[in-house]
C-alpha cells in the first residue's frame, strides 16, 4: 500500500484499495470501480438461447401421489390433495413463463393440518424435490417470539434465491413451507386480540399475494454497501424477487380445533341426524371450514388466501411398522448405513421392526418416535460393537425389548453368532432376489456355510460377495425359466464352487430340453 500519511491518494490508487478491500470482506459484492465483464456480440443460434425464466412441468396428480407413496406412508387423500394443487399450480407457473397466464387465475396456497411426526414437512420436501424447485423451510414460532415480523419472512423468500444458486427466476417459483402456523393464531379464550400474531399474519398476507422483495436484506451489511454503490452508479435499486408465483404452504398440530369443527357440527345438526364424525381421532378435521380457522383465531384474510386444506391423520402401529418396512425413507436405513461405515451388517427381523412400531406409538410424535425408540435401543451397540471383532447381529424382537442383555450374549458368544447370522444373510440374498427377479435361489446349509466363510476370508459383506460371486444368475435364470418354466433353483456347495460353469451348464441343459421337448 501506498503511504497515505504524505497525503490523499489518487483517484487511481483510491479505486485499486477499495476494490481491493471489497474482495477482502465482501466477496459476493461487486465494487464499483471493478473492470465490467466483457459481453460476447455474437449472435446465438435459437437453439442456444434459453429464458432464464423457462420453467418444465409435465406431471399428472397421479404422478405425485404414486411418488409420494414411495416415502410417505397412509395419508392417501391428503396425497391426492396435494397432487390436484401442485400441479394446478406449476402448470399456471408453466403457462406464465410462456406468455399465457390465466389472467384471474388464483394461487392455491395449502395450509396442512395433523399431529406431529405425520409426515407434513416429508410430503412438501418430497413433492418439491420431484418437481424440482427450491425449497426453504421456516418455523413461525420465530416471528411471533422476536416481534420482528416483515424482515424474518423476507428472508425466506431471499433464502430461496440461496437454494437456488443465485438464480432469482428459478426461486420465484419455489416453495416456502411454513410449520407452527397454528402458534400465530389468537386464543379463542383471550380478552383482545394477540398483536405480535395478527402482525405476523398480515405481513404474510403481502407475500402469499404478489409483492417485490428486495434481494438484498436492508440489515445486511454487504446490502448496504451494494445499495449505495448502485446508486452511486445511477441505479434505481437492487435485484428484487417476486412473490407472485411462489408458493406457500402452511402447517400446524391445530391442537383444539377439532373441538371447534364438532361444536359447530352439533350446532348446524340440531333437529337432524347428522354426526361430525365417524369416531376415529381426527376424523372431524375433513370438515374443517373457514369459519372454524377464524374461531380458533386467524385472521379472515389470512386464512382466506390459503384455500386448500389438507388434513393428516394420526399413524397407528401398523402405519408405523409399514414406514419401517416399506417406505424408502425408512429410519432404518440411516442405521444400516450408520453401522455400514464400520463394516458392520444390521439385519432387522420384522418382528423386531413391529414392537419398534409399538414402541414408537407409545411416544405419541408420530413418525419421530421411530427415531427415538432406535436409538434408544441401538445406542450402545454403535458404542461397542466398532470397537470389537462383531461385524454382523440380528435384531430382533428380545433385543428390541432388552438391548443390554442381547448385546452382552453378543460379545459374549459372537463367534457363533456371527455364522449364524451370515447364514441368514445368505438366505436373505435368496429372497431379495426372489423379489426382485420372480427366481428363487435355494441355498443349503452346508453352501449356505461356504459362503459365509469365503465372505469372511475376502473381508467383504455377505450381500455384496453374494452380488458379484452370482451377478450372471439373473440373465442366465430367465433364459432357463423361458425354455422350462423353472423358478425354483438350489444352490448346493458345487454350485457356489464354480458358479459360471453350474449356471452354464444349466442354461445348456435348458435348451438341449427345449430342442429335445420339441422334436
Amino acid at each position: 500500500m501506498s503511504d497515505l500519511s504524505s497525503g490523499p491518494p489518487s483517484p487511481e490508487e483510491f479505486q485499486k484499495h477499495i476494490t481491493e478491500f471489497m474482495r477482502q470482506h465482501f466477496p459476493n459484492v461487486a465494487s464499483p470501480f471493478a473492470p465490467k465483464p466483457e459481453v460476447d456480440s455474437t449472435p446465438k443460434s435459437p437453439t442456444e438461447k434459453k429464458d432464464p425464466g423457462q420453467f418444465e412441468f409435465d406431471k399428472k396428480p397421479r404422478d405425485i401421489k404414486e411418488y409420494l407413496d414411495r416415502f410417505v406412508i397412509r395419508q392417501d387423500e391428503a396425497k391426492k390433495v396435494l397432487g390436484v394443487a401442485m400441479c394446478d399450480h406449476y402448470h399456471q407457473v408453466r403457462l406464465a413463463r410462456e406468455g399465457k397466464e390465466q389472467p384471474n387465475y388464483t394461487k392455491q396456497n395449502i395450509i396442512l393440518i395433523g399431529p406431529t411426526g405425520v409426515g407434513k414437512t416429508y410430503l412438501i420436501r418430497s413433492v418439491a424435490d420431484l418437481i424440482g424447485v427450491p425449497f426453504v423451510k421456516g418455523d413461525a414460532t420465530k416471528f411471533s417470539e422476536t416481534g420482528y415480523v416483515g424482515g424474518d419472512v423476507e428472508d425466506l423468500v431471499r433464502e430461496l434465491v440461496r437454494k437456488a444458486d443465485g438464480d432469482i427466476h428459478r426461486a420465484q417459483y419455489g416453495i416456502i413451507y411454513i410449520d407452527e402456523i397454528d402458534k400465530l393464531a389468537s386464543a379463542s379464550d383471550s380478552r383482545g386480540r394477540d398483536v405480535s400474531g395478527r402482525g405476523v399474519q398480515t405481513n404474510l398476507l403481502k407475500l402469499m399475494e404478489e409483492t417485490e422483495v428486495p434481494a438484498r436484506s436492508q440489515n445486511d451489511l454487504a446490502g448496504q454497501m451494494q445499495a449505495m454503490f448502485d446508486l452511486q452508479r445511477g441505479r434505481k435499486g437492487g435485484n428484487t424477487i417476486n412473490t407472485k408465483h411462489i408458493l406457500f404452504i402452511v402447517s400446524g398440530a391445530f391442537d383444539g380445533l377439532e373441538k371447534v369443527v364438532k361444536r359447530r357440527s352439533r350446532e348446524a345438526a340440531i333437529g337432524f341426524t347428522h354426526r361430525a364424525d365417524d369416531g376415529k381421532e381426527g376424523a372431524a378435521l375433513d370438515a374443517v371450514q373457514t369459519r372454524d380457522f377464524i374461531e380458533f383465531g386467524f385472521e379472515p384474510e389470512f386464512i382466506g388466501r390459503l384455500p386448500v386444506r389438507v388434513v393428516c391423520h394420526p399413524l397407528s402401529v401398523d402405519d408405523l411398522f409399514q414406514v419401517l418396512k416399506s417406505s424408502e425413507g425408512s429410519i432404518i436405513h440411516q442405521y444400516e448405513q450408520t453401522l455400514g461405515a464400520y463394516g458392520i451388517e444390521a439385519m432387522f427381523e420384522e418382528d423386531a421392526l413391529r414392537r419398534i412400531a409399538e414402541l414408537a406409538f407409545e411416544e405419541q410424535t408420530g413418525a419421530r418416535g421411530l427415531m427415538t425408540v432406535c436409538e434408544r435401543v441401538l445406542r450402545d451397540f454403535k458404542y461397542e460393537l466398532p470397537s470389537t471383532a462383531v461385524k454382523r447381529f440380528v435384531v430382533t424382537r428380545a433385543l428390541v425389548d432388552n438391548p443390554q442383555a442381547e448385546l452382552k450374549k453378543l460379545l459374549q458368544e459372537h463367534e457363533r453368532e456371527e455364522r449364524t447370522v451370515l447364514r441368514q444373510l445368505v438366505h436373505d440374498y435368496g429372497n431379495k432376489f426372489e423379489e426382485l427377479h420372480g427366481l428363487r435361489l435355494r441355498f443349503s446349509e452346508t453352501a449356505a456355510d461356504l459362503i459365509a466363510v469365503e465372505a469372511l476370508a475376502a473381508q467383504k459383506p455377505v450381500r455384496e460377495y453374494c452380488a458379484v460371486k452370482f451377478k450372471d444368475f439373473q440373465f442366465g435364470l430367465k433364459l432357463i425359466n423361458q425354455n422350462n418354466g423353472q423358478t425354483e433353483f438350489i444352490i448346493d456347495d458345487a454350485v457356489v464352487g464354480t458358479p459360471d460353469n453350474s449356471l452354464s451348464n444349466w442354461v445348456v441343459a435348458s435348451y438341449r430340453n427345449k430342442a429335445e421337448a420339441s422334436g
